[in-house]
């Protein structure tokens, strides 16, 4: 007996509309270009990698792409949606600060228990070397120059000296923050 191919059927754009912050024309162009990747109508986290790996060539983008899977998959079943998606991007390009840098403390809370170790956010910055490749930086010889970044940023947003940072303690030395801040606003009108 054949198994047959699951399908994922996407909610009402209307109501990912008025859940996100896209258009109806913009749902249904983000749309055709997410079954064209995912005919299936979702992705699990291999393909979201062989996806992802196509916009870093020149280095290995794996490991991120595995925390940034995560970030997307809400829910933990392992696969994204096209409303996990939608969400996630919605959030990206046109959320709010408060709503990006939720989703950005999210991003490096790696065991999702509500705080960021100094050992999460040095695994999300050697993720990120690893993805922008050696050509991207040179100088970096082993991991001393992340750990020393990592330390000097860690200390700057643990408050309260405690060995973690909260959301709180992350979203306000964010915004204290100008390159950060600067950084929230830059894909605000990309779709």
């Amino acid at each position: 007996m054949e198994m047959a191919t699951v399908r994922h059927r996407p909610e009402a754009l209307e109501l990912l509309e008025a859940q996100s912050k896209f258009t109806k024309k913009e749902l249904q162009i983000l749309y055709r270009g997410f079954k064209n990747e995912c005919p299936s109508g979702v992705v699990n986290e291999e393909t979201f990698k062989e996806i992802y790996s196509q916009f870093f060539p020149q280095g290995d983008s794996t490991t991120y792409a595995h925390f940034l899977f995560n970030a997307f998959d809400t829910d933990h079943n392992g696969s994204v949606s096209f409303e996990d998606f939608v969400m996630g991007l919605s959030i990206l390009l046109r959320g709010t600060v408060q709503e990006k840098l939720n989703w950005a403390f999210n991003l490096y809370d790696i065991n999702k228990d509500g705080y960021i170790t100094k050992e999460e956010m040095l695994d999300i910055m050697k993720a990120i070397y690893d993805m922008m490749g050696k050509c991207t930086y040179p100088v970096l010889k082993e991991d001393a120059p992340s750990r020393q970044h990592v330390e000097t940023f860690f200390q700057k947003m643990d408050k309260n000296k405690d060995g973690v940072v909260t959301i709180d303690e992350f979203i306000e030395s964010c915004q204290k923050d100008e390159n950060i801040m600067r950084s929230m606003q830059l894909f605000e009108n990309v779709i």
